[in-house]
């Protein structure tokens, strides 16, 4: 039996979702690229969901759909008001998401129907949860969905309690589609294997969550933050990374196990980086992170991923570190739920193998001789 740890370079199914080929990255076919300077977030989903991208009429209905379903469960919002305030956002995401499946008539339905309302249901009501567990921490009163503003400007909206900027929209609009799907990372693909022994979809969108709240994969672009924050000044990054490379810690934000010649994504963060940097007047975010890229492109090779410019960008628009996570979960729901249909629509379930490595011949001993 051939092993191959943490599946590198495993084929474990097909799909027609998303596809990272020679380092292109696309949606249903369509360039990462493509979709990031033209499409809105909105359109992003119909794209996952449906693969073709939506006419009017139906990006409307989809727009119409999502207001119609972003307000939460009363019971729910009682139940998020008791949790503890000092827990990771994340761990909150998780919960709130496993408990909105109680709410749910038809959470055990698995037809294409009812799954098609409980992805709409899903990506509706993570930015409520998310502005609602962190306006509830601190102490204010949640603020509620709008009817006729777009997914991004909502969030800000909920967020803050405030009208957002238009730059502020941008940046979280294209943020969202970047983040929105990518091929069969690690959540995607532990959704799949809850889908695929026809579990619901509450329950498979759960699995993905606790999967994103690692720091090997969701939990990436806090860390970022936290070293930018740490270094504190651009005058110490080179003192500070060299020491860290030194001590062979690892630096966030940097290298892909698919991407061999650099993420695709981090090229259009990086440029939001940048505008946001002047329209705030504090450069230094963006000069760091600038400084930290060439030091590790020139020393280890390793160019950055998705995870790098997205933390200072999240930084410019006032949003808590601790958020950087459930803001990448509430934009990869559109993904996950697509991948989650996928699996439904032509399932097997997923049970792979391990190569045992230990002792064998082992004879039961006695209590008496032990």
């Amino acid at each position: 039996m051939s092993n191959a740890k943490g599946l590198e370079g495993i084929v474990a199914l097909t799909s027609q979702i998303s596809s990272i080929i020679d380092g292109v990255l696309t949606y249903r076919g369509i360039n990462i690229d493509d979709l990031t300077d033209n499409a809105s977030f909105e359109e992003v989903i119909y794209l996952l969901w449906n693969g073709s991208l939506p006419t009017q009429a139906q990006l409307d209905e989809l727009k119409v759909q999502l207001d119609a379903h972003a307000t939460l469960p009363q019971q729910l919002l009682e139940q998020m008001k008791a949790y503890p305030k000092d827990v990771h956002p994340m761990a909150i995401l998780r919960t709130a998401i496993s408990a909105l499946g109680l709410f749910d008539a038809q959470a055990d339905d698995n037809s294409t129907e009812a799954n098609q309302l409980k992805a709409v249901n899903l990506t509706a009501k993570l930015p409520t949860i998310i502005s609602t567990l962190h306006r509830l921490r601190n102490g204010l009163e949640p603020v509620s969905p709008r009817s006729g503003y777009g997914f991004a400007s909502n969030f800000i909206y909920m967020l803050t309690g405030e009208e957002p900027d238009e730059i502020a929209v941008k940046a979280v609009d294209k943020a969202l589609i970047l983040h929105a799907d990518h091929e069969l990372n690690a959540s995607t693909f532990a959704s799949r294997v809850t889908t695929a022994t026809l579990s619901d979809m509450y329950s498979a969108i759960t699995t993905a969550i606790g999967t994103l709240k690692g720091p090997l994969h969701g939990g990436a672009n806090e860390r970022v933050m936290a070293m930018l924050e740490e270094i504190g000044e651009l005058d110490a990054v080179e003192a500070v990374v060299n020491k860290k490379l030194a001590n062979k810690e690892k630096i966030m934000g940097f290298g892909h196990r698919v991407y061999k010649d650099g993420d695709p994504r981090a090229k259009h963060l990086r440029e939001m980086s940048r505008q946001l940097a002047e329209l705030t007047g504090e450069q230094k975010w963006y000069e760091m992170s600038i400084k930290i890229d060439d030091m590790i492109v020139s020393q280890k090779g390793l160019k950055p991923n998705v995870d790098f410019y997205s933390a200072s960008v999240y930084n410019y628009l006032g949003i808590p570190r601790d958020l950087f996570t459930p803001i990448f979960a509430m934009s990869r729901v559109s993904g996950w739920t697509a991948h989650v249909m996928e699996q439904y629509a032509d399932n097997r379930l997923i049970r792979p193998r391990a190569e045992y490595v230990g002792p064998t011949h082992q004879p039961y001993v006695p209590m008496n001789e032990r």
